[in-house]
This record gives C-alpha cells, sequence and structure tokens, in this order.
C-alpha cells in the first residue's frame, strides 16, 4: 500500500493494540504522532510511494553479565520501548537509507565487497548485512528508507546494534517472507559490524536487540550460543527501570575498553585457554601465585569479577523464573559491586578527577538501600548506571538524578515484549 494509506489506517487507530506492545503503554497518542511524522517525512522526501512498510526494532538495556560475552560466557539483557523505526519501500538494486542524525550514501548492492574505506560507517553495515544474507541463501534487494530513533545514542542501550537488527528486518519482510529468524538476523547483525564495521564485539547486543523480552545467552558456544528467553511480567512490578545518563565523555576511551577482555584472555592463556569460560573458580586460585608471575593484579581482579558474574546470571534467571524481586534485586546489587570492585569500569583515571558514574551509585545506594537495586549499565567507565526504583520512589529519585546531572538525564523505561518488528 501507499504511504498515505498507512498514515490514514495510522489515524484511524488501526494500528493501537501494535503500539501499545512496542511502546509498553496504554496511551499511544504520542506514538501516533511520532508515526505520523515519519510517515509525512518520507512522503516528503520519496513522494508516496507504493509497497510501504513500517518497520522498527528495539535498543537494549544489559541486565546480567557486564563484560562477560567477550569471554563466552552468559548474561541476562532485554530490549526496551525506545526504537528505530523506518518507512521502507522496496524497489532496485540500491539501498537508499535517510535519517536526519547523520549522512548516508547509497548502497549498491552489486558491489558486496568489504570495502576499507566504508570501516566503521552506516554504509558497511548495510553491504554487510546484505552480503550475509546472500551468503546464508536468502533474497536480498534495494530499498528506499526514512527513520527515526529515540533510541539514545552513548547510553548503553546499543544504537548500532538496533541499527543492525532493523535492516535484517526489512531484508526479511520485504524479500524474504519474514521468515528469517531472530537469532539468524541477531547473528547477521554481529557478522556485518565485525567483518564490515570493523568492530570486533560479542553477540549479546545484536541477539537482545532481535529477540525481545527478558532474554538470557550462554555463548560458550559462539557458533550456536543457547538462547532462552524469559517470561517474567516487568509492567505489571512493583518497581520502574532507570537509566541515568551522567553525562561523562565516552572519547578516548577506547583502549581502556579493549583492556578489559585482554586482561581476562591474558589469565586464560595461563591456563592454554583462549576465554575465561573454559576454567573454573578453583583452576584459577588453585594457579593463583602462577598466574600472578604472568597476569598483572588487575588482570586476576577482572577474572574474578567474570568467573562470578557469569555464574550470578543464573540465579538472576532463577530469581526473575520464581518471581522473586527481592533476590533478583540482592543479586543485581552484587553484580555492581563487582564491577566497582574487581571489574574496575566504574570510573576512569583522567587529570581532573570526574567520576560520574561512582557519585550517582553513591547518591542511588542513598536513597535505594534495602528497597531498590543500582549498578554500572554497558561498558562502563562513563555513560550510564541501572537502577530498579520503587514506583512509589520514581518522582524522588528522578528529581535527585536530575538535579545532579541535568534535566533528562533521569530515563524511565519498559521491557518491550518483541524485538524486531513490522507494523505493517
Amino acid at each position: 500500500m501507499r504511504i498515505s494509506e498507512i498514515k490514514e489506517r495510522l489515524l484511524s487507530n488501526e494500528f493501537d493494540e501494535q503500539l501499545k506492545m512496542l511502546t509498553c503503554k496504554e496511551d499511544v497518542s504520542k506514538a501516533i504522532i511520532r508515526y505520523s511524522n515519519l510517515l509525512d517525512n518520507a512522503i516528503e522526501k520519496y513522494g508516496d510511494l507504493e509497497e510501504a512498510h513500517l518497520i522498527c526494532a528495539p535498543g537494549r538495556t544489559e541486565v546480567g553479565g557486564n563484560h562477560t560475552d567477550h569471554q563466552q560466557g552468559r548474561v541476562l539483557a532485554a530490549s526496551v520501548n525506545m526504537d528505530i523505526a523506518a518507512v521502507v519501500c522496496k524497489g532496485g538494486n540500491e539501498v537508499e537509507y535517510f535519517t536526519k542524525d547523520f549522512p548516508i550514501n547509497s548502497v549498491d548492492l552489486s558491489e558486496l565487497d568489504v570495502n576499507p574505506d566504508e570501516k566503521f560507517t552506516s554504509e558497511a553495515l548495510i553491504r554487510g548485512t546484505a552480503f550475509r544474507f546472500k551468503e546464508l541463501g536468502y533474497n536480498i534487494g534495494g530499498f528506499k528508507a526514512y527513520s527515526q530513533s529515540d533510541v539514545l545514542p552513548g547510553s548503553g542501550i546499543s544504537s548500532s546494534a538496533a541499527f543492525e537488527v532493523l535492516l535484517g528486518n526489512i531484508f526479511s519482510y520485504l524479500y524474504n517472507d519474514g521468515k528469517v529468524d531472530n537469532v539468524t538476523i541477531a547473528k547477521i547483525g554481529q557478522y556485518a559490524e565485525n567483518n564490515y564495521f570493523m568492530k570486533p564485539c560479542g553477540l549479546l547486543d545484536q541477539m537482545a536487540c532481535s529477540v525481545g523480552g527478558f532474554v538470557t545467552i550462554d555463548f560458550k558456544d559462539k557458533e550456536n550460543p543457547i538462547v532462552e528467553a524469559i517470561e517474567f511480567d516487568f509492567a505489571h512490578s512493583d518497581y520502574a527501570l532507570c537509566l541515568v545518563d551522567t553525562k561523562g565523555s565516552h572519547a578516548d576511551l577506547s583502549d581502556d575498553y579493549g583492556l578489559m577482555p585482554k586482561e581476562m584472555k591474558d589469565v586464560a592463556k595461563v591456563f592454554n585457554k583462549e576465554v575465561l569460560s573454559e576454567i573454573t573458580m578453583n583452576d584459577l586460585l588453585s594457579n593463583i601465585r602462577k598466574v600472578k608471575n604472568t597476569c598483572s593484579d588487575r588482570a586476576i581482579l577482572r577474572a574474578i569479577h567474570f568467573l562470578n558474574e557469569t555464574e550470578r546470571v543464573v540465579e538472576q534467571v532463577n530469581a526473575l523464573k520464581n518471581n522473586d524481586m527481592d533476590s533478583f534485586k540482592k543479586l543485581i546489587i552484587e553484580s555492581g559491586y563487582s564491577s566497582y570492585m574487581y571489574l574496575q569500569n566504574v570510573y576512569k583515571y583522567n587529570i581532573d578527577n570526574t567520576q560520574e558514574l561512582a557519585l550517582a551509585l553513591a547518591v542511588s545506594e542513598q536513597l535505594l538501600k534495602n528497597k531498590g537495586a543500582y549498578r554500572v549499565h554497558g561498558g562502563g567507565l562513563a555513560g550510564t548506571i541501572q537502577a530498579f526504583v520503587p514506583k512509589n520512589m520514581l518522582e524522588e529519585y528522578t528529581n535527585q538524578m536530575e538535579l545532579i546531572f541535568g534535566e533528562n538525564s533521569c530515563h524511565i523505561l519498559s521491557i518491550r515484549p518483541v524485538g524486531g518488528y513490522q507494523i505493517v
């Protein structure tokens, strides 16, 4: 159908139930305005094209397993009600993708080899996704897309993985009848990021964005990770999920981030293993003098973090399955303490001694002690913390965080039950 027909159906409330699911809200008036504006902008950009679709992919939040995926450990994550949405129309052999956030050049799908000049670009992700689809025997084809994102950049919600999952869903729905499964789409996104975007990454971000809801993943077999959806109705719990953007800069932190997996792997090498998931805590403690002679003390501390954290995920999953929020909150706080003390990704070393994450966690502890839970979110060093806040304390908590870190620094999220999704 034409883009204008989709807008008519949107305004006649035909998609309200889908929007309630995607936004996790009963009042979808803001979502209708958002999609209406998106459709108008697409018509202004491309004209009232036929064979139009509305497709979206969410961001994600890491709930457990801080820095465990790169050691083939376990994680607990969830998709959230912030997403990238796009109006998409199939046709031709080029991908024309427009967003107001940054320019993207058109990509010719007859040329799918890696282009080194596209390193770290959106064009690389488009080309890599198309290549992997074709290599796996799926159909590909060109399309025009006009997108808008409310996934916070640099917040640990993973806007890049959301983009990759969106691309996978576009190729799936437009050219493969929507039959490419969510796990395959996640793996294709990781492939594009590793081999075309040229950034090594685990599969956590893509999998959480693609599968939707609470999901636990065991990466022991990296080619065939075990993915399990967790049935837990967070929306009807007594807690709100908050991400606090401490406004710390991620600039010049790539080396510090890279040291975390490197130092963990240095410990694994002492045991002639590639990653820490191949050893146990008993292995480490029984040979700690040998490890200390080879690795730094910090590397050992980071190994201790991993070995405890990957087991803690199992306990978190069991707590959710048993609807045991008290145990779940306790485990969230333990995870945060471990990241702070052993992984050491709560603050960066700098000349002005800024420690935004540490400050946010300290104030959260004062407000939420024995009531809620709090931990560093995502990669750490700068960026966001995560807090599970009793709903009757939400206003107090939000006001305190925004007093420190500024207006709109505290974001209240919901767990979205689906990943990549076609509305129409």
